[in-house]
Parts: structure tokens; sequence; C-alpha cells
């Protein structure tokens, strides 16, 4: 018979539920190996690219000379006050590049080459010109972007060996949607403080909900970076070719206003953000902005002009660059979130840290179903010890990685001398 519900299903097969319960077990034997074999170096360059997101701001905190009131700040920035007041300040160093202030309340930065080969930086007032102080080329942006990018090895192996993590950040992506089933229904479940099993595994699946979009976004960029460190580079943008000029650095500094206004004549649009100097290679001036283009870096769009004469020799427009160059310059804005300012800034400061924490609480998930399958109690060392273990031994090589970028610290410091 068939009743007013409609007819009646046999339940499946036994076989068929052990075969998509062994599925579901091969799928979450894959999520957990991917989180908790290189857990080390995971958390490491996720926590490091977090506090990287607002490296500068910190360097603002701990040096007074970077910091200005913005009362005092008023129209554009003072390029010329600026290289002057640099030029006047060490006579004897050359100028490589001027930096506007990266926000409100914020000096110029002016990075030097002084006659030892030390790179150093100096903090002018963006509107007076007036040198604000001195400071080292090393601080918290170098300190955490390099500890990011590339754990303070030679580019060519870290950055590799760190974006190669993508992968694994892409197979566990994957892999969550098989293992936590209809996720999409979880985005507003509160957190059960019950048991610390409850509470972390509530975490790690609303942290990871929340940020799926991030974690995305931080996988396309990372397995970019991957690309572009393994032989597939966007080519480089046109270059002027200025013949160098035999000039000192005040006699450079004073040739600025000019190259200024001869790149403010080219191209009106150009908000100028940075300024590379002539080198013993090219006399030109480099002036680097935002223009039309959207997230691209100020190097996109550019006006060269030759400091012997104050001529504009070259106008580039992020526009005209190729698909591959377009989707270079787009990487690090959107891996850094430096694109909107402060406000996006913000946003990937807290995904990262979610993204970090997605990462430790994974490592405690399994450090604390161990103990409940074991029916006994254990703290935090407990925990600590059954993951240990249970990273086998993929700890060793990720703890070595960690390590090495505090041992070769100092060596970023020596290229810098001091």
């Amino acid at each position: 018979m068939v009743d007013a519900a409609g007819p009646r299903l046999a339940p499946p097969p036994a076989a068929a539920r052990r075969g998509r319960a062994k599925t579901a077990r091969i799928w979450w034997a894959i999520h957990q190996w991917v989180g908790l074999k290189l857990a080390i170096l995971l958390s490491f360059v996720f926590l490091t690219g977090t506090i990287a997101v607002f490296s500068s701001e910190i360097d603002w905190l701990l040096q007074p000379q970077m910091r200005v009131d913005p009362a005092t700040v008023s129209g554009p920035v003072n390029w010329p006050a600026i290289a002057g007041a640099v030029a006047r300040h060490a006579p004897d160093a050359q100028i490589n590049n001027i930096a506007g202030p990266l926000d409100k309340g914020f000096a110029a930065a002016a990075t030097i080459k002084r006659a030892d080969g030390a790179l150093a930086f100096v903090y002018a007032h963006p509107s007076t010109g007036a040198v604000q102080g001195d400071g080292h080329w090393v601080g918290a942006k170098r300190i955490f972007r390099n500890m990011h990018r590339h754990l303070m090895m030679p580019v060519k192996w870290g950055v590799p060996i760190v974006s190669s993590l993508a992968i694994l950040l892409l197979i566990s992506l994957a892999t969550s949607f098989v293992v936590y089933k209809k996720w999409w229904r979880g985005f507003f479940r509160p957190i059960r403080m019950t048991d610390a099993r409850t509470a972390f595994g509530d975490f790690h699946r609303l942290a990871g909900l929340w940020t799926l979009w991030f974690v995305a976004l931080m996988i396309l960029t990372g397995l970019w970076y991957l690309a572009e460190s393994t032989g597939l580079k966007a080519p480089p943008s046109p270059r002027a070719k200025v013949a160098p000029a035999e000039l000192s650095t005040l006699q450079t500094a004073a040739r600025l206003p000019a190259s200024l206004a001869a790149a403010q004549a080219a191209n009106p649009d150009l908000r100028i953000e940075h300024i590379i100097f002539p080198t013993a290679k090219s006399g030109a001036f480099v002036f680097q902005g935002q223009d039309k283009a959207i997230l691209v870096r100020p190097r996109a769009n550019t006006v060269w002009t030759e400091a012997a004469t104050g001529e504009a020799r070259l106008v580039t427009d992020g526009r005209d660059l190729s698909v591959h160059q377009r989707i270079s310059e787009m990487a690090d804005p959107l891996h850094f979130g430096t694109w909107g300012g402060l406000p996006t800034k913000i946003v990937w400061f807290a995904c990262g840290a979610l993204l970090t924490g997605l990462s430790v609480s994974g490592v405690a998930i399994y450090g604390l179903r161990l103990l409940r399958a074991d029916k006994r109690p254990g703290g935090v060392r407990d925990v600590l010890v059954r993951a240990w273990i249970g990273m086998g031994w993929w700890r060793w090589p990720a703890l070595a990685l960690v390590i090495t970028s505090f041992v070769l610290l100092p060596s970023v410091f020596g290229v810098a001398g001091d």
C-alpha cells in the first residue's frame, strides 16, 4: 500500500552507508592532516602577516620622529621643501627616494644611503619640509614583512616556501565544505561554552565561515606569488633611458622643483605618492602615484623626468598594463588590504587574526579529541603534547623554518648597517 505521505523509501543498504562513512573519514583525515602537520609554520606565517598589516603604524607608535600634528598639515605634500631639508640634513648621503605620508599624522620618509653604504630614513614634515629626525632602516615593517614573505631567507628560496603554503590552504578550504555538512547554516550559530572541545570546535567553524572570502583571496594571491617566484614574473613597465648626471645631493634636490612642475604638466591627474631620485645609472626623477587605474601600486602610474633639464621623458598609465602586469600590481594591495586605507586594513587585520585562530584552534581540537577518546581530563600541556606528537616528523622542518627566521634576523640589520 501507499500511504498519504507517498511511497516509503527503503533505507540505504548497509554497504552504501559504510561507503559514505569511509569517504567522510578520508576527507576528514585530509583536512586534519593539512591543518595539523605544518601548523607551527602556518600559524607563524598567518600571525606575522596579520601584524604586518599594521607594521607601519607600529613603527609610528615606537618612533616619535614619524609623527606630526595633523592640524599643522595643509595642502599637498611639499616635495621640494622636503628634498631640500633632507639634502641639507645629510649632504654627504645620497637620497634614494621620498615617500609621502602614509596617513594623517604621519611624516614623509626619505630613504638615504650614507657614505659608508648604510641605509637609513630621514623623516620630515609633509608641509614645511622640516626634518624631524632619523630612523634606522630596520623597523617593525621591515621585520614582519620579511618574516611573513620569505622567513628572512634569501627571496629566491623563502618566497616559494611561504607561498607554497597556499596549496595547503586551498586543500583545507576545499575539504572543509565536505567535512562540515550544511555549512551555510552556521553563520549565526553561537559558540557553545559547555566544554573546551565544543567551544574550540564552534569557534573553528564560525571563524572559517566568516573568513571564507578572505581565505580564498589569500589562496589566490599566494598562488600568484608562487607562480611569480618560480618563473612567471610579469614583464617590467617601460623605463626612460636618461644618462646619469654628475650632481651632488644638494644639487639634485635643487633640480627637483623643475622636474616636479614638468611631471605635473605631463599628467595633471597624477596623485604623487613616491619620488625616486637619480642614481649612478639613471639621471631621472621618477614620480609615482595613483591616477585612474584601480588596485595598482604607485609604480604603475609614473612620469619620468630628466633631472639635468627638467624635461618629462616618459609617462606611464596603469590602465595600459597587460593582463599579466595588472594581476601582478593587484596582488599586494589585495593581499595586505592597503587598497582602501585604514578601513580595509582593519578588516584585513581582523580576518588575519581569525585565520591565525583557525590554525591554532584546529590544533587544539585535535588534542582535545584524543583526550576525549581516552576518556581522561587534561590541561593545556596535555593538549599540546598530543598535538605535538600528532604532527609527526613534519613538526621538525616547520619548527626549523620558524627558528631560521629569527636566526637570520640580524642579517637584515647587517644589510642596513649600524
